[in-house]
């Protein structure tokens, strides 16, 4: 009985070893973007000729099959204002290969800053368009960001949108 139950044992353990055996992931070609999070969902708006600065972070992960994900050569992120469709374009450099394999995954983080140079959180109103000015009869605004990216090969990630980002507008 105690034979049968070590070579029950034994096998298993090789089980266990077999399907532990690392193996690359395989992930599609096309990047696949995921969101993750906002540091804070509430900033004051930009103010003209203030040193006013305050930002918001923004996490997503990412994967994509065949590595060639980031490039020292142009832009590959793109996050789409809510309001209006105004792009604002960002760069990654190539992400080398670990491992077995071409797929990768990790995370990226983009910090947006609102100061008098740039302007990723002007506050819109009514009628006009996207504008730095206080006004008292709209005290608040809400967005969120499109986000996509482009690999080397030129594929095309899926969109996905950030959670609602409320701009202080006084």
């Amino acid at each position: 009985m105690l034979k049968y139950a070590f070579h029950f044992l034994a096998t298993c353990l090789f089980a266990v070893l077999l399907f532990t055996c690392s193996r690359p992931p395989v992930y599609p070609a096309e990047p696949l973007i995921t969101f993750k999070s906002l540091s804070k969902n509430q900033i004051a708006q930009s103010r003209s000729g203030i040193s006013l600065t305050d930002t918001i972070v923004v996490k997503f992960a990412f994967r994509d099959g065949d590595g060639d994900l980031g490039s020292p050569d142009s832009t590959n992120i793109i996050l789409k204002d809510s309001r209006d469709g105004f792009e604002n374009f960002f760069k990654i450099n190539a992400i080398p290969k670990l491992g077995p394999g071409s797929g990768i995954e990790g995370e990226i983080a983009i910090k947006l800053s609102n100061s008098a140079v740039t302007r990723y959180f002007c506050c819109t109103y009514p009628n006009t368009r996207l504008t730095c000015i206080p006004n008292a009869d709209y005290p608040t605004n809400t967005m969120f960001y499109i986000i996509r990216i482009r690999d080397r090969a030129g594929h095309w990630s899926n969109d996905i949108q950030t959670t609602p980002i409320t701009i202080l507008c006084q």
